[in-house]
Order: C-alpha cells, then structure tokens, then sequence
C-alpha cells in the first residue's frame, strides 16, 4: 500500500445526498465526513445502499440522475465542488480526477479501438496531441503487464479478457496522470486468477505515481489489499473509521463486527444416490463458435443429479458459461449430447418442445439488463406462468402470490413496483421467482451473486438452499467465487480453457493433493490479511510459476 504524505487532497464535510423516488426527496447521504491525503488509498465499504458509490462519484462534483448534493462542503485540492461551475469540473474530471467502473465492458465505446478511447481524454483536456497519446498508452499498457502493449491498443473492447479490458480502464484513467482515482468495485466481475492480477496493477499504478484514491467494494478480503485506511459506511452514514490493520483486527462497531463474520452459511452436503439415474447428463458435447472456426469447449462430460447443486469454476473464458448455453440448446454443439431425466435433447432450443424448454431454467449475473426496466414486477414474473402453465385471470395472481412469498417478498408492497424501485437482492430475487415460475427441475445460476454485496449475497444463498430443499431442484451453479462453492455446492467441476481439469465431491476438490490449476486458483483467493498479497506473490516469484501479471 502506498506511503502517504500529509497533505490534504479531498475533504468532505457534512456531505448529505437525497435522492427522488416516490414522488418525494428522502436522504441517502446523511453528513459523511472524509479527509483523503496525496498518495493515500481509503477503502469504502458497506452493504447495497449504504451510499458507497454515491459519496465516490460526489468526489468528482457529480450526482447520478435522480440525485443532488443539498449540504456540506466537498474540496478538492482547495477547490469547492459544491458551488464550482460546470466549465471547472469539467476541467478536474479525467484530467485531475478520473474514475474506473465496475463493468469495463459496459464502460468503453465498442465502436472504437481502446487507445483511441485513451487518446481521447487526452486531446478533450489539451494534455497532448495523439501522437503523444498513442506514445503514452503503450507505455503505460508496458507498465500495468498488458500482454503485446505495442499492438493490444489496436483491439476494439470485444477483442480482449475482461482482465485486460479493466487493466486497460485503469491505464485510460491514468492518461492525464490524475492526482485522484475513484475505482468503483473494480474486480467485482473478475475471476480470482484475473482478479489478482487487476490488483497488483492497481497497487502498483497507485505508489508509482503517488495517487491517491478511494477504492469502492463489499470484498473485505479485497480492500484489505488495497487501502491504507477503512471506512464503513451503513444507510448513508459512518459506522467506523480506522486505519486498515486496526479495522481489520479490532473493529469496535456490531456492524462491523457482523461484516466480518459474513459467509458462514454452509448447506448440508448431499452424497451422491449409490445408483444414480442423472437428472442432467452432458455427454463428450465439443463446441465451437464463429461456425466452427473457434473451438471453446473440448470433450466435456459430467452429471447432475436431481437435488444436487454441481458448482462450475475457473477463470473468464474456461466454458463454464458456454457450458451452460449448450445445456439449454442456445449455443448447439458440434458434437456430444445433452439428456433431461434419460431423455435425449434436441441440440438447437428451436426444436424443443415447450416441455422441455421449461425443464431447465437461467438465473443470471446482472438481474438489471436481465429484466425489462419497463415492465412491472407482476409481469415479469407472470410471463412465464402464461407462456409455459397457461394461467390467467385469478389463477395466474393466486400463483404470483406463492412465489412471491417463496423468495420471501411481499405481493402487495412489491408486485405492482418498476425494477428500478428494487435494490440490487431484491431485483435477484425477482430473477429467482421468475425462474420458478416455470416449474423447472433445473437452474443454472450463472454468478448470480457476484455482484452482491456479502450481507446479500448470503442471503440469495440461504434463499435458493431452502428453495431446492422444499422442491427437489438440480442447480449448476457457475461462479468465480470460491467462498460461494464452498457455501452452496455438493461437487464441483474445475474448468480450464474449454476442458474439464478436475470434478468430484467438494470435500475431495478443496482436499490435497489438487490438479496444479486448481490449486493456483485457491491460493488467488484473498484473504483478510494486509500483507496476503505480497505474500502470495513472493511465493509463486520462489516457485518460478505462473505471476500475478500472468506472464
């Protein structure tokens, strides 16, 4: 972490942020105070809502639509945010202030290379020209162990992993050299091999240029790594402020406590029916994309029986995702089978029938872009009870009902809502009922709570434990996180670009001795411990293996 001076960079005082909904203002930010010195890293955490997110983009000035900062003083290097003119914080941002979000893929222009994005900042603010520019990224794509940074810049945003994307957000935020960067849950999406890596570029980027920066997470173990100190916010106001070692050792609050003590859940493991007939049955299914010219999966074969949840792990780009396409006939495969309880599927989910299409269900990542904002929550949930059940009228508002209190929401506060007016869990939970309405025997929930913060993901967990325990469901269960397998899965199988490395009992995977791969995934998994980081890397620097820049 980095060595911080004692010059004042970012002060806020009494900041209050309300935000409109209902028809009415209400406070999400209620007077947060936050001294943020040159060179120093100050971690913000806390649960959905807390207001993390909306404190860190009021550094730049700034309030997302529906928003407005109506109290206390924000400075920046002695400049008053709050009553500054929109021409001066145009000037700050990108240039002085820059910020690095969550969803790299979402953030760049597909329409244009990366480092014509990185230029772009550059010429807008006169720092350069784009010769200068172009110089100037490769560098720093040199510097942050981009692989080819001579020619990667050339690639459009699809054209690269999302490691690299978000490496490549991070050097875009340093192409005016900024005095402070706001990284808003940066490797939330990341797997743990990608995700070490994205660290270590930050880390570095941060004490080569002495930046300062607030770094945005609900991954305690993560911003233990990153910050020099702790700050933990709840409902919009501080709950504790300490420097990161004293945080982390002796948290003096319950609620920090509680933060701390997250993810203890584990479900009962099941073993496996000595004679088993499997409810899903993946047999050799190879599989290609771009027509057969990009092979992605090779030779893949594994089962899941009804009631188990079988959990699918490896880094971005192993198949663990096209797996699951295959399984529902969006992707057909080029060769191999897939069977529903004995009975052989049509490759192409255009030749399913309805039936069959019911049996296996999806539950997604990022339940926004997976529900129509413009649809109410009643239908949302009851498309699938018309399309699949053929219910209308008071059977159809009978049943939303039962799923409603399935998921553990209330019909009449939460059925006649927009998902905009949902938090992050609750609009999952949607996701869940509406999986459920199907009637399926099984779901894949493809990491349905990666984006979650701990005190919800758990509970998203617990929810769909109880929910295959009451119906007997199969899930495939793909994630990156290995605290989530541990929690929810009776096997797991280990992939690695496109093939199947390891599978077995949970206990027998995280058990030694492991395949080499998995065992460079379980020692990626950080831990709440200031000093794992460089640890884990002097290790694999003595062992000559794989680094953290995966070179």
């Amino acid at each position: 972490m980095s060595t911080n001076s004692q010059e004042v960079l970012l002060e806020m005082r009494g900041l209050k942020i309300e935000g409109f909904s209902e028809e009415q203002w209400h406070q999400i930010v209620k007077g947060v105070d936050i001294t943020l010195h040159k060179g120093e890293v100050l971690g913000l955490i806390g649960e959905s809502g807390a207001g993390k997110s909306t404190i860190g983009i009021a550094a730049m000035g700034y309030a997302k639509p529906g928003c407005r900062i109506n109290g206390g003083s924000i400075k920046f290097d002695g400049i008053e945010l709050t009553t500054a003119s929109e021409e001066q914080k145009r000037k700050l941002r990108g240039a002085r202030i820059a910020y690095v979000a969550q969803s790299a893929a979402a953030s760049f222009n597909p329409a244009h290379k990366l480092i014509d994005q990185f230029a772009e900042t550059v010429i807008e603010h006169g720092v350069g020209s784009r010769e200068q520019a172009y110089k100037d990224a490769k560098e720093l794509y040199k510097r942050i162990r981009m692989p080819d940074p001579d020619q990667i810049g050339f690639r459009y945003p699809h054209q690269v992993s999302g490691g690299q994307l978000q490496r490549a957000m991070t050097a875009m935020a340093l192409s005016c050299r900024p005095d402070l960067i706001i990284f808003d849950e940066p490797t939330t999406a990341l797997d743990v091999t990608t995700q070490i890596e994205v660290l270590v570029t930050i880390r570095d980027i941060v004490e080569q240029f002495n930046t300062a920066a607030i770094y945005i997470t609900h991954d305690l173990a993560v911003v233990a790594q990153m910050a020099d100190r702790i700050k933990v916010l709840r409902y919009g106001e501080t709950v504790e402020d300490a420097d990161t070692r004293t945080m982390l050792s002796a948290p003096t609050q319950d609620y920090t406590k509680s933060l701390w003590a997250v993810r203890s859940f584990r479900k009962e493991v099941k073993a496996p029916p000595p004679e088993p007939t499997p409810l899903i049955k993946v047999e050799n299914v190879t599989a290609t994309y771009a027509r057969g010219l990009l092979p992605v999966l090779y030779n893949v074969d594994f089962e899941i029986n009804r009631g188990h949840t079988v959990a699918v792990v490896g880094e971005s780009g192993s198949g663990k995702s096209t797996t699951a396409r295959v399984i529902t006939g969006l992707l057909p495969p080029q060769e191999g089978k897939v069977y529903c309880d004995g009975e052989e599927l049509p490759r192409d989910y255009h030749r399913r029938t309805k039936d069959q299409l019911r049996q296996a269900q999806m539950i997604y990542q990022s339940a926004d872009t997976a529900v129509n904002p413009r649809h109410k929550i009643r239908d949302i949930i009851g498309r699938p009870l018309s399309f699949y059940l053929g219910l209308e009228g008071d059977a159809k508002d009978r049943r939303l009902r039962e799923l409603m209190d399935m998921i553990e929401m209330d019909a009449d506060q939460f059925l006649d809502r927009l998902p905009s007016e949902l938090s992050g869990g609750q609009k999952q939970r949607i996701c869940i009922a509406r999986a459920l309405a199907a009637e399926p025997s099984f779901i894949i929930c493809d990491e349905v709570t990666s984006a979650l913060d701990q005190l919800v993901a758990e509970g998203i967990l617990k929810l769909l434990d109880r929910l295959q325990q009451e119906l007997n469901l199969a899930y495939m269960f793909i994630t990156h996180d290995l605290a989530t397998v541990r929690a929810i899965a009776d096997e797991v199988i280990v992939m690695l670009q496109g093939r199947i490395v390891e599978q077995g009992p949970k206990e027998e995977i995280f058990s030694p001795p492991h395949h080499e791969y998995t065992e460079l995934l379980l020692s990626s998994v950080p831990e709440m411990d200031p000093d794992w980081m460089d640890r884990v890397l002097e290790e694999r620097r003595a062992k000559g293996g794989i680094t953290a820049a995966g070179n």
